[in-house]
């Protein structure tokens, strides 16, 4: 392969309907020609591959050397390839081996091409901030003759003659002192932000926050474990147009983002720097602050400590508790791709399915620096969930800063913006505050990165049913170790789809794009589950009150018309939740089993299932999306033309066991990597957390007695098990809801439990 010399590159690309400077112009970079050096960047697109000459042809003079040959890559190797680059820009040698076997390439066509892909979009990253500078350069400059001219001529604004000075009022006198003072307090700021950035500070459009005297500059955040992180080198640059290192361009939200009021940036600013602050310090400091909790040995928070030892980020709401928790694991994912995917809110939702029921970023404040994510700060609204109808979804809007701490090492913080912040009168009551939490993630050298999370958060807890109180305030629910087990089964999973095809039962195929499509459609089914269960706003989900209905039970109702993936009609959700003197695992590995699925499943006719297909989604031996079908001999066509897809998860924080009924000419399509989005789903299951030891006494079910304990239940603490079922109560949208199908989803939801219940006893 013959590389083209990086200033020969700069040549060609010079002249490019921009002026003698081309795509750098003024604002060209002498640190970029050392990066594309680096990255080991060619003169071709990173869709065209260029056979060098060999030795001997170099030889050759210049009149007799062979023409180099470009090989085009087909559009299909293409897509592939972009497809892969959206979800991991730096591939390990592993993936890249992988990529070669399944797109006829060889490993290096693969190197150069993702090395000539990054080098393009940090050049088209450049090329675009470059035209917005000059845009906003020229305006100012206009802005500035214009103002230059009206003071030199001033002219009457009510008869157009020249204005004649008058005498200056004292609070005219008094503003002139004070602008004076300020644009000195500016000068002194600017000087000093001059010499951490080694160059002159440019104009910005932005109006400048003002300054006191005891403005906080150092952002290194003080002395902790990661490195000399207080040395200047590692510190934001502030200025002109940054505001505590966070670059704040006047910019509306984009893509999925709402319009919001006007509020005042530099608050969010000096909130989202204090709550970095404290997360840094929280994740280093130890005993008496955080200690071992009895049951299970988690880390959890001493608050009378941390009270003395933390100031405090906006008031506690008196009826409010607090739950905070820390964990620490390995996760198989570079670290630049981890923090990419933390600051983009979908790839964050598609990371926890299981807790985040939906979020959209409402404003960008900074969108980072030097071409990364450091000192980027957002503002997120977010719902969380835990899979119960016994706890409410938590809606909460906060902030997101990103910031690069030392070498290898980066942090991600999160922080609820209060009413009074805001500058508005709340829409509605506020039910949780996400104080400090998040994680600082460190570069393990090998592919895979060390998370550190914690998780710390006030609610409400009055909305929570009785049953749950306990395991809430214990972490279990909402606590750093589901948030960092559902971050390493993702990541798990993502390195899963990259092994060989799988062979089913009946030894069909399933390749690449057979495997990400069934993936697509079971995480719709999961979402679609989940969504049921909790009354997310994913769905229009309406409650449904009926007096032949026990009390927990909650029915929810819903429309659908020519929605992709919904079948036609009105949708009816059953769920509840139960405390079982059972094991998680043991009540897990009878859920799950297809021998024994004829036990709690009713529609199963007494029949057994077998595993056609499976995708293995983690390193456990049942994280996985299975296609199932009945073996039974004398079923209907109806029941043979009827698969079922299925998915499970088992880790520390919980189980889940999901399925819905497909059928056969849908999986057909999607199994041979077709679009699934139009596969209709009505998702039913189960999801297992384990109980912690309980302080009041026994836990109680509906009929407020005590539930007997088993001596397998977990060292006598049991599971809690959520079950929930969806039905077409009718086909048609307008039809009226009848009694017989409220009847139906509630008599299947309490047969479902008797069943699981006596299968224990």
């Amino acid at each position: 392969m013959t590389l083209v010399c990086p200033w020969e590159f700069l040549q060609k690309i010079k002249m490019d309907g921009r002026g003698d400077m081309g795509l750098f112009g003024e604002h060209f970079d002498p640190c970029l020609a050392g990066r594309i050096k680096d990255d080991g960047y060619e003169s071709r697109s990173g869709s065209d591959n260029i056979e060098g000459a060999s030795g001997e042809d170099q030889d050759v003079g210049d009149d007799q050397r062979p023409r180099k040959k470009y090989n085009r890559h087909t559009a299909n190797q293409i897509q592939e390839l972009e497809s892969f680059f959206k979800e991991c820009p730096h591939p390990d040698e592993k993936q890249r081996s992988e990529l070669s076997r399944t797109l006829g390439l060889e490993s290096k066509q693969i190197k150069f091409w993702f090395q000539n892909r990054r080098t393009q979009m940090k050049t088209q990253l450049e090329r675009h901030e470059n035209v917005i500078l000059k845009q906003e350069n020229d305006k100012l400059r206009l802005e500035n003759e214009l103002l230059k001219q009206n003071m030199s001529d001033p002219i009457c604004n009510n008869c157009g003659g020249p204005v004649v000075p008058g005498p200056v009022s004292y609070e005219q006198r008094q503003l002139r002192i004070e602008n004076a003072r300020l644009m000195d307090e500016l000068g002194r700021v600017c000087a000093l932000t001059n010499k951490f950035l080694g160059r002159p500070l440019t104009s910005s459009a932005n109006p400048i926050p003002p300054f006191s005297s005891n403005s906080k500059l150092d952002l290194a955040v003080g002395i902790n474990g990661y490195g000399n992180l207080g040395h200047t080198d590692n510190m934001l640059p502030t200025g002109l147009d940054n505001n505590g290192g966070i670059r704040m361009p006047p910019m509306k939200p984009t893509g999925n983002a709402v319009e919001e009021v006007p509020h005042d940036r530099s608050i969010f600013v000096d909130l989202a720097l204090a709550a970095m602050d404290e997360l840094i310090k929280m994740t280093q400091i130890e005993s008496p602050v955080w200690i071992k909790s009895l049951d299970g040995g988690k880390e959890v928070l001493n608050h009378e400590e941390y009270m003395r030892t933390f100031p405090r980020l906006g008031k506690k709401p008196s009826n409010f508790v607090t739950e905070a928790t820390r964990e620490s694991g390995v996760v198989l994912v570079n670290i630049l791709a981890l923090v990419e995917k933390l600051m983009d809110v979908n790839g964050w939702v598609e990371m926890f399915p299981s807790l985040i029921a939906r979020a959209a970023t409402t404003d960008i404040i900074s969108s980072g620096m030097g071409g990364t994510k450091s000192g980027a700060l957002q503002m997120i609204n977010a719902e969380f969930q835990l899979i119960s109808p016994f706890v409410p979804v938590r809606q909460v809007k906060f902030l997101r800063l990103c910031k690069h701490l030392t070498e290898g090492v980066w942090a991600v913080v999160d922080v609820s913006i209060d009413a009074n912040q805001e500058n508005l009168n709340a829409q509605a009551p506020v039910t949780c505050k996400r104080l400090p939490s998040g994680c600082i993630i460190q570069d393990m050298n090998n592919g895979c990165s060390k998370v550190t999370w914690v998780e710390h958060s006030e609610y409400d807890e009055s909305a929570v049913h009785q049953l749950y109180r306990p395991i809430l305030r214990s972490g279990r629910g909402f606590g750093a170790q589901r948030w960092l087990a559902a971050l390493q089964r993702y990541y798990e999973g993502m390195a899963m789809i990259m092994s060989p095809s799988i062979l089913g039962e009946d030894q069909a195929v399933i390749n690449l794009g057979g495997k990400k499509s069934m993936l697509k459609l079971a995480r719709r089914m999961v979402d679609n589950f989940c969504s049921g269960v909790c009354a997310s706003s994913l769905h229009n989900w309406g409650n449904l009150v009926a007096g032949n209905v026990s009390e927990d039970v909650r029915i929810l109702t819903r429309k659908s018309i020519d929605e992709p993936g919904e079948p036609d009609g009105i949708v009816l959700s059953a769920a509840t939740s139960v405390w079982l003197p059972v094991s998680r695992q043991r009540l897990f590995d009878f859920l799950r089993d297809e021998q024994s699925r004829s036990h709690w499943d009713i529609l199963s006719n007494g029949g057994t299932l077998q595993e056609m297909i499976q995708i293995p989604k983690g390193q456990g031996q049942w994280n996985r999306v299975s296609l199932l079908r009945s073996t039974a001999v004398d079923a209907d066509a109806g029941v043979k033309n009827m698969l079922i897809l299925q998915e499970t998860w088992n880790d520390v924080s919980g189980s889940l066991v999901v399925y819905a009924p497909v059928d056969l000419q849908s999986m057909s399509v999607v199994t041979s990597g077709g679009d699934s989005t139009y596969v209709a789903l009505l998702p039913s299951g189960f999801v297992i957390l384990p109980a912690n030891s309980f302080s009041n006494g026994e836990p109680s079910n509906s009929d407020g007695n005590p539930v007997k304990r088993d001596s397998d239940s977990n060292n006598g603490c049991g599971s809690f098990l959520t079950v929930g079922f969806q039905i077409l109560a009718s086909n048609l949208p307008s039809a009226i809801l009848t009694v017989e199908s409220v009847e139906t989803i509630h008599n299947l939801i309490s047969c479902t439990m008797q069943r699981i219940r006596t299968a224990f006893n």
